[in-house]
């Protein structure tokens, strides 16, 4: 029972190891991609449901590919809006669950993932900013995973968006009124986040990241032509 123990978890390593080999793989050649988080529960006729496709559009119509959980919902509105733009990725990292999580049908890029980890990695890996629209646990868990790489140093500072203030502001008012009051994080955390109710703003911000993104790049080849 022990060796048949064992050998099991030896599999599940093969089959982790796979899955960050595939997403790594055919992720390459993002070279500028938005993720949008948000929750599978939200329908069609919701005005935030409206607002991601509308932002996500926009998004592809200046040049960025979207990533999205793959299912429906807000993820589902998100690979929507990217899809209508011809040439743009409209990527699905989806995930096996036992209810909510349908593949939308608006992917032209799809993985599946059978690990929350591995697929988290896949999302920080590939994205150079994040729109987190209103959701529940997951995106409140993906919200925070990236909010804790930035404030650890782990990734470069990312463009983190929270996108409906009247939806984000109790958080945000308990962060500041229970975590920043007991000393558990410090003010200046609060800088890698950005609230807004605006798509403009929104892509401003992500279009800005990139052209400083892209400078930094350009200036390191240089130096590494020198």
């Amino acid at each position: 029972m022990i060796e048949d123990l064992k050998g099991d978890e030896a599999w599940r390593m093969f089959r982790i190891i796979s899955e960050f080999t595939e997403g790594v793989d055919k992720l390459s050649d993002l070279e500028h991609a938005i993720t949008i988080f948000g929750s599978a529960r939200l329908a069609e006729d919701n005005p935030y449901y409206r607002q991601t496709v509308a932002l996500a559009r926009r998004l592809a119509r200046e040049g960025f590919s979207i990533i999205t959980g793959g299912g429906p919902g807000i993820m589902a509105a998100a690979n929507r809006g990217a899809a209508e733009e011809a040439g743009v990725k409209s990527v699905g990292l989806n995930i096996s669950l036992p209810h909510e999580q349908t593949p939308n049908p608006y992917q032209n890029l799809s993985l599946e993932y059978r690990y929350f980890f591995v697929r988290k990695v896949m999302f920080v890996k590939h994205s150079m900013g994040y729109v987190c629209m209103p959701g529940g646990f997951g995106t409140l868990d993906e919200f925070f995973e990236a909010l804790t790489l930035m404030q650890t140093m782990k990734v470069y500072p990312l463009p983190l968006v929270l996108f409906g203030s009247e939806f984000w502001q109790g958080l945000l008012d308990w962060m500041r009124g229970s975590l920043l009051a007991n000393g558990t994080i410090s003010a200046e955390d609060f800088d890698y986040i950005t609230v807004t109710d605006n798509i403009d703003e929104t892509v401003a911000i992500l279009c800005e990241h990139r052209k400083w993104k892209d400078e930094m790049r350009g200036a390191a080849t240089g130096l590494r032509q020198d």
